[in-house]
C-alpha cells in the first residue's frame, strides 16, 4: 500500500468514526427532544430493548476506543472472533441481542448496573 493511499484510508476511518459519533450524539438529542415534547406513544417493549441494546452497545465500543485495541486484541478480551468485534463496531446493533452484549460487557471486565423506574 502507498503512503498516499494509507493516509487516504486513514482519513477516511477518521471520518467514519466522527460520523458514528454524530449519529450517536443526534439519536440521543432527537429521543430526548421527543420525550421532553411528548409528541411520541409510549415507546414499545421492543423499543425500550432496543434502546437498552444501543446504550450496552455504545459502551462496549467507547471501552474498546478508550483501550484503543484493535479488533483482535478487543475479540481475545471479549471471547469472540475478529468478525463479531467488526459488527460491534459498526454499530450492527440487528446482529446482537441484550443477553449478548451483556456478556460482552462482563467479558470485558465492565458491570452493567440497572435502573427501575416507574413509567409516566
Amino acid at each position: 500500500m502507498s503512503a498516499e493511499t494509507h493516509d487516504k484510508a486513514l482519513a477516511f476511518l477518521g471520518a467514519f468514526k466522527l460520523a458514528i459519533e454524530a449519529e450517536r450524539q443526534a439519536q440521543a438529542m432527537y429521543s430526548g427532544l421527543i420525550e421532553f415534547t411528548g409528541f411520541c406513544s409510549p415507546p414499545s417493549d421492543q423499543a425500550r430493548s432496543r434502546s437498552a441494546s444501543i446504550s450496552v452497545m455504545n459502551a462496549l465500543i467507547a471501552h474498546i476506543e478508550r483501550r484503543k485495541l484493535s479488533q483482535v486484541p478487543a475479540a481475545r478480551l471479549l471471547g469472540v472472533r475478529q468478525p463479531r468485534v467488526s459488527n460491534l463496531m459498526a454499530g450492527k446493533i440487528h446482529l446482537f441481542s441484550i443477553d449478548t452484549l451483556v456478556n460482552l460487557l462482563a467479558a470485558a471486565g465492565l458491570r452493567v448496573a440497572l435502573r427501575v423506574s416507574k413509567a409516566a
